[in-house]
């Protein structure tokens, strides 16, 4: 039948622990980077916080309810860092991690596969404060150390581990576009040592969990800068093809080769950061997997002059989400391909993907969001292209499970399957959530 989706398919959804929490101040919690940066004025639309969130560290069981409702195979969610490792190192909460023993055992008991992603951006503030967070090799010993004591703890009901989920975003967009957490402009050598630290703390991590438990398995999350060929000829799909490894010889390239095209980056990202004695051989250690963080991407076409291609500008009229995002499901194809292309051995999963939208409520309380729906089914019926063109696609989480904090967009631009309700916490499982349930229900696409 068109559009199956093999049995072994993994089929979940996505969330962050900082988005969703709240209980920032309870349990023991430490300060994250996040906390600190939502306190300083200007940098949150509406001056909002993850400080209560989706109160998710009070409500898990309703929430895993939820996911049963859905039909959720898996489950990604993020280990708050603070909340284990109050100072990021030393001795651990025992409130902390006894909450993610209660949230895995319950997801278990739901027939729900437990996905954990180490650090989703809520560094622990003290680390930050000591040492300047990822500009310090310091920063990524402790996080190997907190990778460790996760294996040893989790590891023996969670099988699938993400080390890091982009690392673009509290980097680049911090320390250059000074947008992020934790903030701050730096000179362009100093961003790109930040990202290459958060590499080698990737492949740091990876080897701290496989020292402890050897059968786990463990990839990255990576936000792609991806592309699509503005129509399939082979002249514009090799020029795609071109940009998509050019645009991404920063942080993927590395991590699946274990080099840096040190003439690309420089030409691209500017000076190389200083590499020390065994990195290359950390970043590019085995990962198990790769998994994409897919929103949005960028029409290609080939030029005669130049790099051989060049972007193609979207009009005012295209069609964009909420949040400005060009709906491009053509570029998620196109990632697929190129990422089994460039690396067939490496098994990919797409990690987050969805649309933020204003949602509106229907008088009976029901949310009839058909443009999310509509964006989710063109999306999988990309993915489900790429995979029968030989993609090594794996398994699809959407983003998100319920609404939750959006970063400095606060609370106005809703990504869930789920409608939250803030003032009240009330749950309610949008058109687009019903129609996911229904795919994962038939293993198909509707």
């Amino acid at each position: 039948m068109l559009f199956e989706f093999p049995d072994d398919f993994t089929w979940g959804a996505a969330t962050a622990s900082y988005q969703i929490e709240g209980g920032v101040n309870e349990g023991g919690r430490g300060r994250s980077t996040w906390d600190v940066f939502c306190d300083e004025a200007g940098r949150i639309t509406n001056g909002d916080s993850g400080e209560t969130a989706c109160d998710h560290y009070h409500r898990w069981r309703d929430d895993i309810g939820l996911m049963r409702e859905l039909n959720l195979g898996a489950y990604r969610f993020s280990l708050a860092w603070p909340r284990i490792f109050p100072e990021g190192d030393g001795a651990p909460n025992p409130e902390g991690v006894a909450f993610y023993d209660r949230l895995i055992d319950g997801l278990l008991e739901a027939d729900i596969e437990p996905w954990i992603t180490l650090f989703h951006w809520d560094l622990p503030s003290a680390l930050q404060e000591r040492f300047g967070g990822w500009r310090s090799r310091e920063t990524v010993k402790r996080f190997a150390d907190y990778a460790a004591f996760c294996a040893e703890r989790y590891g023996d009901r969670v099988s699938n581990w993400f080390t890091i989920n982009e690392i673009l975003c509290f980097t680049e967009m911090a320390h250059h576009e000074d947008r992020f957490a934790p903030g701050g402009r730096l000179p362009r050598k100093d961003v790109n040592q930040t990202v290459h630290h958060a590499l080698v703390g990737h492949g740091s991590a990876l080897r701290a969990i496989k020292g402890v438990r050897p059968e786990l398995r463990v990839g990255l999350v990576e936000n792609l800068l991806p592309v699509w060929p503005i129509y399939e000829t082979e002249e514009h799909v090799s020029a795609a093809r071109k940009a998509f490894r050019e645009y991404n010889l920063q942080r993927l390239f590395p991590v699946l080769t274990g080099r840096y095209d040190e003439a690309g980056y420089e030409s691209r990202f500017g000076p190389l950061p200083e590499i020390a004695e065994g990195d290359m051989e950390l970043i590019g250690g085995a990962a198990d997997f790769i998994a994409y963080n897919y929103y949005f991407g960028t029409p290609i076409m080939a030029a005669a002059d130049g790099e051989g291609y060049r972007e193609v500008a979207f009009p005012d009229d295209y069609p964009r989400t909420p949040k400005g995002w060009a709906i491009s499901p053509r570029g998620l194809y196109w990632s697929l391909r190129f990422s089994g292309e460039f690396f067939p051995d490496t098994p990919i999963y797409v990690s987050e993907n969805g649309q933020a939208a204003v949602d509106r409520e229907e008088r009976d309380g029901s949310v009839l969001d058909i443009g999310r729906l509509e964006f989710y089914r063109s999306h999988l019926e990309m993915a489900w292209r790429a995979l029968h063109d030989g993609a090594p696609l794996r398994g699809y989480f959407a983003w998100s499970l319920m609404d939750n904090f959006e970063w400095t967009d606060g609370y106005d631009m809703r990504f869930g399957l789920t409608r939250v309700n803030y003032r009240t916490q009330q749950r309610t499982i949008k058109a687009s959530g019903r129609f996911y349930a229904e795919v994962i229900r038939g293993g198909r696409i509707l």
